[in-house]
């Protein structure tokens, strides 16, 4: 019994013997796959090897136009980015848009402090490419409508700021950023008005330069969140009321372009306007499609006669510029070489303009009279430094007394009698000394109004031109401070003494409409309201007849 069990045991462990069938399956090769086409169509071996070479190439270009197209983006500044612009113009822009305009706004969102560069960087790509200019607001666009749906603010912000920036620039439309402006004050919060702030301090100027009724509603609505108290934190209240005092200052401050970054003339920029209409629920009433298959490599079999396309474009793009530049660097160097050496030595420490300023300011002060200071004065003074003995005359008399403003007011006039471009020079005074009188002491106020009265108040040609001097101001509640008030009713009060109330409201009134409607601004009733009670309040009630005759007449 055991022996029949350790047999059985043993039979169980022999290996078994492979079959001829196996042995036939292990050993026959199989026969090769067809190779097909996407479309099931049979394709040749040499055909598909040289299609997946083909498609490693162009995975190389590819990989390439990106690493480029991000590196130049990320290098761009101020100081280079009129070098970096052409450099990235030379890639192949018309393939690589998703990747720019990706990188566009991946670096404007990790450092917004540099948004003015790549709206300039942009803004050049449009001028050349429109395409690119485009798919760029198309994708801002989608950007600030997912951060409203989810209450991102920083992204939010950020993508405003591109927005006022690309504004500035010409590549968008104004009312793109109004429109945006309006949807953030439509239902305030305090995040929601601080990122309006922002977008209306960055393109405030170009705005108020192209629509300013939009402008006014803008600030309209700002107004009422501060007057009706709107769950706004202090910190969003003082900015509303600083940006006030930016608007009033006309964005002194925040320029529409920098000098550094207008490259592109008006008339060649392309314009884009794309609309962020939404709906309650958040959703879009506008398709607006992102383009998102242009950021991912697609294999394409005109890969190569897309590149020599691009090159066609790029000559006509930059023109045939380079030879005609070689040939004139040629032409330079050879007349440079004909030339003998010069050096010139340019002289950065100002030391003229110093002693200038210095024997200007003796002269004034050692004279008995301003006859002697005029006579010694105009000995000194070459030709185009008018400006210069201008403005040190009006210093000097901020810093006396008022009592003095008569020797410096005939010395003013007898300067202005001798040549007109001291009369310029006054008037670009007199604009200085307005914009900066939130600057001055109540004593330098009241010196150079007396000043300027007086210019303003005499006949012939001793006198400044109304239009060149007070034609640049206006008389209302947002385009002055007390400061400038102090400063208006002293120039009023001593040119009503020097002219008589008849004479001083013929000049205001009927000589010049522009100054006229400085004085009395007629674009709203408040306005002309606010000018009325303004010289009224001073004791020239006289010089308002024509005005409330106007206001009666609108009403």
């Amino acid at each position: 019994m055991q022996m029949e069990m350790i047999t059985r045991d043993a039979r169980r462990k022999r290996p078994r013997s492979p079959r001829a069938s196996d042995a036939d399956q292990t050993t026959a090769p199989r026969p090769a796959r067809k190779r097909r086409g996407g479309d099931g169509i049979y394709v040749p071996p040499h055909r598909a090897a040289a299609d997946e070479s083909s498609d490693v190439d162009g995975r190389r270009s590819w990989d390439a136009l990106r690493k480029s197209i991000t590196g130049l983006v990320n290098k761009a500044t101020a100081a280079n980015v009129r070098h970096v612009a052409p450099e990235l113009l030379a890639e192949n822009l018309v393939r690589g848009r998703g990747l720019l305009c990706r990188a566009l706004l991946r670096s404007q969102a990790a450092c917004p402090a540099l948004t003015h560069v790549f709206a300039a960087l942009a803004a050049v790509v449009n001028a050349k490419l429109p395409v690119v200019g485009r798919l760029l607001l198309v994708r801002l666009a989608l950007r600030i409508r997912r951060a409203r749906a989810h209450g991102d603010k920083p992204q939010l912000a950020s993508a405003a700021r591109f927005v006022a920036h690309l504004v500035n620039q010409g590549v968008a439309h104004e009312l793109l950023a109004l429109e945006l402006t309006t949807l953030l004050l439509h239902a305030p919060t305090p995040g929601s008005v601080e990122v309006a702030v922002g977008l209306v301090r960055e393109c405030g100027a170009a705005l108020t330069e192209s629509c300013p009724r939009g402008v006014d509603a803008v600030f309209e609505c700002l107004r009422r969140i501060l007057r009706d108290g709107v769950d706004v934190d202090k910190r969003v209240q003082f900015m509303i009321e600083d940006l006030f005092a930016v608007r009033r200052a006309r964005f002194r401050d925040h320029p529409r372009v920098r000098p550094e970054l207008d490259l592109i003339d008006t008339d060649d920029q392309v314009t884009h306007q794309v609309e962020l209409s939404l709906d309650d629920d958040g959703d879009s009433n506008h398709v607006l499609d992102p383009e998102l298959h242009l950021d991912v490599f697609n294999p394409s079999p005109l890969f190569k006669e897309d590149d020599k396309a691009y090159e066609e474009h790029k000559r006509i793009m930059f023109g045939d510029d380079t030879d005609e530049d070689d040939d004139e660097a040629e032409s330079s160097d050879e007349e440079e070489a004909k030339e003998p050496d010069v050096t010139i030595v340019n002289d950065e420490t100002q030391t003229d303009l110093t002693n200038l300023r210095r024997t200007i300011y003796l002269t004034v002060m050692s004279s008995l009279d301003s006859e002697e200071a005029g006579h010694k004065l105009l000995s000194v003074v070459r030709p185009g430094q008018e400006a210069e003995l201008c403005a040190m005359t009006a210093e000097c008399c901020t810093k006396e007394k008022a009592s003095c403003t008569g020797y410096y007011g005939r010395l003013a006039r007898r300067l202005c009698a001798t040549n007109r471009a001291y009369g310029a020079g006054f008037a670009a005074c007199f604009a200085r000394h307005y914009a900066a009188a939130h600057l001055m002491q109540t004593d330098e106020l009241r010196a150079s109004s007396g000043l300027f009265a007086r210019l303003l108040a005499a006949d012939g040609d001793g006198a400044v031109p109304w239009r060149a001097a007070l034609g640049r101001i206006r008389v209302t509640e947002e385009d002055t401070t007390s400061s400038s008030r102090i400063f208006l009713k002293e120039l009023f009060l001593d040119l009503a003494e020097q002219l008589g109330i008849r004479e001083l409201s013929r000049r205001m009134n009927d000589e010049d409409a522009e100054v006229r409607n400085a004085l009395f601004p007629r674009d709203s009733a408040n306005n002309t309201r606010f000018a009325i009670n303004f010289f009224t309040a001073i004791g020239l009630g006289g010089v308002t007849e024509s005005a409330r005759q106007h206001l009666l007449s609108a009403q």
